[in-house]
């Protein structure tokens, strides 16, 4: 998924070398022939295709002042209507307080009529500007005349004074690119380490030394290509595309200007820790103490035992502070006067939480965090995190902590917050990696008792069971809705459900599974056909589609959680029918203990009894054995779709 390239400059034998000349390519005009084009050579399902996506940034000077410069030409066809909002583009950029510019230029739109290719160019009141924050502004522009076959083409400009890391430069985008490059030009002074993500094929050209004729300054031109890229499909179980799209990241690791001390930025995990914990509102937040040492004192009278300590810090600061839903490892408030508010960020709340187990004796310690919509941590760098948890050592076994959900207890993480690895830092400000991921499997059981009529209607009771993440991510999600909000989200989920009678229990008691009960009717899961009845005993749980549809996958497979699902059905038929046929049982297995599914349909008088359960036993699956999985559910749902047939006698 991530490659690593270090580029290092040797400043003294740069400067021997002789300056060479760089080429930039001329683009083709367009012609009306490529507006009469109806479909992308590389994905004929495709909606629109970026033609040409070319970047080139650059430094300049503006007194004594450096400025990057960042030009993006951009030459996109419209194949049908499903394509016209890229007929809309946005150029976000970070303005720091208006010192930054951005633009749009050359905006135009081709198209054939009466034979003839017609321009149209971008009128100005087409252009939208919005400053989003003092930070960061928004310029939008909606080209005209834009119609099926149309081809558009725009350049946008970024200038800032701001380059300590370097716009990243995507390879890959959801609709195709036929002709993707980036070319970089950076004065001698500055070095870059350079990371790609993801699996294009993208083709990294050899560094040339040159000679910038407007600055009179040696810099290193690098240019990075690729052809035919296909477009980045989200399929399901992905974590967070940005964790695996084509894209090119700089970060800037040396700046050595004329007659000045070299000023390095260049760093590993050790170096961002040790600043992290330095910093006021992270480090010196851990030693704050007075502030709940009074009723610290009545919390913990007379509670023993590491497990119990535990149980009992964490309960009470999961009570009595209520999360802003503000992230960061930093503290916003400061822990005395969010203690005092009863309210903080996930820094407030959690390090507080770590300084109160280690008041308790235990070995307790933050642990940094990238949350799920953040992405991976993919260099070391203070911004790589986002979050904040704690974690305490009791004997050779970690236990992660996070008090900011009121759903969460300690060895179970809020699902934002399970991403890979975090860093744990100790008091000296020295790191370790923790794994995030959870290890045992949760458990979903499902309990049915129905009956079928002989016009096809089933009604029944149904129980259904959660544990661990599971009865974690069900609290969660049913804490944001009201009941009957959440009964219509079920019967929308499960086609022709109707729900009778519904009550969850378990809900605030964390220690307990939680519990949903309730009564239904389905006229939909039958079909009666002459004097047979057809339907699946795994009732409205079957599953009918296959949610992995590529032939090839360049990422893993993302399941949040290790999983155990079992289903125990009991379907009485009714009088005047026998059982024709009923699925056969089915074991299958995947290699590598990476899951397996068993099903087993009986019959017991009158009643058709079926036993059903799959177990995904990792978190994450590597692409390697998509075919094995995609395979493996294809079965699955196979089986589970089969009839059990019922003759009228």
């Amino acid at each position: 998924m991530l490659k690593h390239i270090f580029l290092f400059i040797a400043f003294a034998t740069a400067l021997l070398c002789n300056a060479q000349k760089v080429t930039k390519p001329v683009l083709p005009a367009v012609t009306a022939a490529d507006v009469k084009v109806t479909r992308c050579a590389i994905d004929t399902t495709a909606a629109a295709a970026y033609l040409y996506r070319h970047g080139n940034t650059y430094f300049e000077l503006n007194g004594n002042y450096w400025v990057m410069v960042t030009e993006i030409y951009t030459r996109v066809k419209i194949y049908t209507k499903d394509g016209y909002d890229y007929a809309n583009p946005e150029l976000v950029f970070f303005s720091g307080n208006s010192k930054a510019k951005g633009s749009f230029s050359k905006a135009v739109t081709y198209n054939v009529e009466n034979g003839q290719l017609v321009k149209t160019e971008l009128k100005k009141e087409s252009e939208f500007e919005q400053e989003l924050n003092d930070d960061y502004s928004r310029k939008n522009i909606a080209l005209p005349n834009v119609k099926e076959g149309s081809i558009i083409e725009y350049t946008t400009t970024v200038k800032t004074p701001y380059f300590s890391n370097l716009e990243d430069w995507y390879f890959q985008y959801d609709i195709p690119v036929l002709d993707v490059r980036y070319d970089v030009s950076i004065p001698i002074y500055f070095v870059y380490n350079v990371y790609t993500v993801g699996y294009v094929d993208l083709k990294m050209h050899d560094a040339k030394l040159t000679l910038n004729q407007k600055t009179d300054t040696n810099e290193y031109y690098y240019l990075y290509t690729a052809k035919n890229v296909k477009p980045f499909k989200d399929e399901a179980y992905v974590s967070n595309k940005e964790n695996y799209i084509g894209k090119l990241m700089h970060e800037l690791s040396l700046v050595q200007l004329p007659n000045q001390t070299p000023q390095n930025y260049a760093t590993d995990w050790k170096s961002v820790t040790k600043k992290i914990y330095e910093n006021e509102s992270f480090g010196r937040e851990l030693r704050y103490d007075s502030y709940f040492k009074e009723d610290f004192a009545a919390l913990m009278a007379g509670v023993e035992g590491d497990e119990a300590k535990i149980n009992t810090i964490f309960n009470y600061v999961q009570q009595r502070m209520a999360w802003n839903e503000n992230n960061g490892y930093l503290c916003e408030k400061g822990v005395k006067e969010a203690y005092k508010a009863k309210q903080g960020n996930a820094a407030d709340i959690n390090l507080m939480l770590t300084a109160m187990l280690r008041e308790a004796g235990l070995d307790a310690n933050p642990v940094i965090v990238s949350t799920r919509a953040h992405g991976i941590a993919v260099y070391p760098s203070r911004f790589a995190y986002n979050y904040v948890i704690a974690a305490v050592k009791v004997g050779d076994k970690t236990m992660l902590l996070d008090a900011t959900s009121k759903y969460t207890k300690p060895g179970i993480l809020p699902n934002r917050a399970l991403n890979w690895e975090g860093r744990l830092i100790k008091k000296n400000g020295d790191n370790e990696k923790i794994d995030l991921m959870p290890k045992a499997n949760s458990k979903e059981q499902i309990v049915i008792m129905a009956e079928i009529d002989g016009q096809g209607t089933i009604t029944g009771k149904a129980r259904d069971m959660y544990l661990d993440q599971r009865a974690y991510t069900c609290r969660e999600l049913y804490a944001e809705v009201s009941k009957d909000t959440y009964i219509e989200k079920l019967e929308k989920e499960y086609p022709g459900l109707q729900i009778d009678t519904y009550v969850m229990s378990g809900q605030k008691e964390l220690e307990k599974p939680l519990v949903e009960d309730y009564t239904f009717t389905n006229s939909l899961l039958a079909e009666v056909i002459g004097n047979k009845i057809y339907f699946s005993p795994m009732l409205f749980f079957t599953q009918d589609e296959n949610p992995f549809k590529q032939e090839i996958r360049e990422y893993p497979v993302d399941f949040v959680y290790p999983r155990d699902d079992k289903f125990l059905i009991t379907i009485k038929i009714p009088d005047g029918y026998v059982i024709e046929s009923m699925p056969k049982p089915l074991t299958i297995a995947m290699e590598e203990n990476i899951g397996s599914f068993r099903y087993n349909v009986a019959l017991s008088a009158n009643n058709i009894q079926l036993s059903a359960s799959l177990s995904l036993n990792y978190a994450n699956v590597s692409k390697e054995y998509y075919r094995t999985l995609k395979d493996f559910f294809q079965q699955m749902i196979e089986k589970q779709n089969e009839k059990v047939v019922l003759s009228k006698k």
